[in-house]
């Protein structure tokens, strides 16, 4: 995959009538906030509507849906944030309010901010109240910081393999959960290593063409820009053990901002956070926490709904953030940024 930077859209300029898609399989890396996109794919063939203006059709003959949620950093508390548990809350609230109640949530990495054991005992108390209590996790780096992750392993990668990695079946969609954060250094890409990859390409013999499949890492297996380690430096061999596949959704955080790009049979899509909003990249010294009005705050933070026809081979990805321009969650306060 090309390392150069990729075109950005920015969010204040966004005409959201347009959804900003080159057909011919190339899709200009996205940065908003605001109304969700509804992803689908059929024949491998990409489209996309407005969230407002589809909603509750996504998953009108559905088989099944789930829902990703990403980097809520629970132990953070600056100013781009000072209640991050706060906001995992209402993100939570708006999971239990979908229409249709999501078979299971993907937590896709930096479920805390320093890998106490305070911050992860946070975490599961406010997990206990999504209406789906199948969970599945994958590390971020933020979770590996004091132990290289054994307190992660203990908590959440029971029977999972090396640092975490596993696989599940459900509903006739293959799932795999990968892990990219060991050993990460400052600022570089993510690894999969060549332990995991073995493992990968072992894991996905045998299997058939037409099953879907559904990567999951923390850091992207795209890459996206690479000055600020938004990648994964060997994703092209991890990749390319599924191009035989026809339907391959890659579902990553990291970045705390809506990406995607089609590449063939492969769609990515990162995810935002429950926490806070990172710059688009390029457009500050360097990645972190981005501070934004406190009215704006849970307009860039939010959850990715999925929905599969396995029959028809179609995919719906819905962006939902945690408020809307025109709409405020119920009981709800503004987090304070001072």
């Amino acid at each position: 995959m090309a390392d150069k930077k990729q075109e950005l859209i920015d969010p204040r300029f966004e005409d959201l009538n347009r959804d900003g898609v080159d057909r011919r399989g190339f899709l200009k890396c996205m940065a908003w906030a605001g109304t969700g996109l509804v992803w689908t794919l059929s024949g491998g063939i990409p489209g996309s509507r407005i969230f407002a203006s589809s909603k509750g059709s996504a998953a009108k003959g559905a088989d099944f849906n789930f829902v990703q949620i990403s980097d809520s950093h629970i132990g953070f508390d600056k100013p781009a944030n000072t209640d991050v548990t706060a906001t995992l809350e209402v993100a939570i609230r708006k999971i239990n309010a979908l229409p249709e109640a999501p078979d299971f949530i993907i937590h896709t990495g930096d479920l805390s901010h320093l890998s106490k054991p305070s911050e992860f005992d946070t975490l599961d108390q406010v997990l206990k109240g999504a209406s789906a209590k199948q969970m599945y996790f994958v590390p971020g780096e933020h979770d590996t910081l004091n132990d290289n992750g054994d307190q992660y392993l203990q908590r959440y990668g029971k029977g999972t393999k090396g640092t975490g990695w596993y696989s599940f079946d459900h509903r006739g969609v293959h799932f795999v959960g990968l892990v990219n954060v060991t050993n990460l250094k400052a600022g570089g890409l993510g690894s999969l290593g060549n332990e995991q990859l073995e493992w990968l390409e072992d894991d996905l013999k045998g299997r058939s063409a037409s099953t879907p499949l559904v990567l999951f890492a923390h850091i992207p297996l795209w890459t996206i820009y690479p000055d600020w380690g938004w990648g994964t430096e060997d994703s092209e061999q991890a990749l390319s053990y599924v191009k035989r596949f026809g339907s391959v959704t890659v579902l990553n955080g990291h970045i705390h901002q809506v990406m995607q790009k089609i590449e063939g049979n492969l769609s990515f899509h990162t995810a935002m956070s429950t926490a806070f909003p990172q710059p688009a990249p390029g457009t500050a010294p360097s990645a972190g926490p981005l501070r934004v009005p406190a009215e704006e705050l849970r307009k860039v933070l939010g959850i990715t709904d999925v929905t599969y026809l396995v029959s028809g081979k179609s995919l719906a990805v819905v962006d939902s953030p945690l408020e809307t321009a025109n709409s405020r969650t119920s009981g709800s306060e503004e987090t304070s940024e001072e």
